[in-house]
């Protein structure tokens, strides 16, 4: 039975991108409230170090190994997670990659990597997890579920060296604020988080000559920690049903 320290006792969330950074700390922070958790990556050493983390603390975790930017592969995550864990009440949207750089003589790759993850692998999850999540509002002890999608600072305001990334999380925020319309009245909420600099993996898959210039721009400030973002994340599913968090942005202090 669900308690106030523990609010999702007998839930189930699936986290993709849960091998790291973002992921594997909202997936330590929801198993603490109570769920049950599916983690979901590519990388499955690193995936099976944090469910025996997780195991060891008394949590229930099944490890999926899937690319989510193939459909089938994002389908049977989920159907995983039903059939393993018997619900599916919380989907966290995490996975994504964040390559800059000049709009001028791009690598295309770069970009097709960015839409792939970032948009295609968040609408496929939504789209296999959306029946799950409808059915949790109406049979769950809470009677509601959640969609939480990480979009990013980028999805609300644009710079010169980040525009296909920004253009794939303004289509997050687009996507997550018109799919929140049409399903609200179901009690199942959407909500968009959008972090500032966090201290994470992300920003490590660029290019040498984009990373010296990221180093330059955050290189001194107190960025955010993958924790910070859990925690927006946890507050959010743990709302009681009457209260929906649609966006939540979170800067560090110092972070124009």
């Amino acid at each position: 039975m669900a308690t106030a320290e523990r609010p999702l006792d007998a839930t189930v969330a699936l986290v993709t991108g849960a091998s790291s950074g973002i992921g594997a700390a909202t997936a330590v922070s929801l198993a603490g409230l109570g769920a049950m958790v599916a983690l979901v990556a590519r990388r499955a050493d690193r995936l099976e170090e944090l469910a025996a983390r997780l195991r060891g603390d008394g949590a229930t975790v099944t490890v999926i190994t899937a690319d989510v930017t193939q459909q089938d592969e994002a389908d049977r995550a989920v159907e995983r997670t039903v059939g393993e864990l018997g619900r599916l009440d919380t989907l966290v949207n995490n996975a994504g990659v964040m390559l800059l750089g000049p709009v001028i003589d791009a690598p295309v790759e770069e970009w097709e990597r960015m839409v792939q993850i970032n948009l295609l692998g968040l609408l496929y999850c939504t789209h296999a997890a959306l029946p799950h999540l409808l059915r949790a509002a109406e049979d769950s002890p809470r009677r509601v579920s959640d969609l939480v999608n990480i979009s990013s600072v980028a999805g609300r305001e644009t710079r010169s060296g980040s525009g296909v990334y920004e253009a794939t999380k303004h289509g997050v925020g687009a996507f997550s604020d018109a799919l929140r319309k049409e399903i609200t009245t179901r009690h199942v909420r959407v909500s968009l988080v959008e972090p500032g600099a966090t201290a994470t993996e992300l920003a490590s898959h660029n290019r040498p000559e984009v990373l010296s210039g990221l180093q330059e721009r955050f290189g001194r400030m107190e960025r955010l920690t993958a924790e910070d973002i859990a925690d927006a994340i946890a507050y959010i599913v743990a709302r009681p049903r009457h209260v929906a968090v649609n966006e939540v942005l979170i800067r560090p202090t110092d972070q124009e």
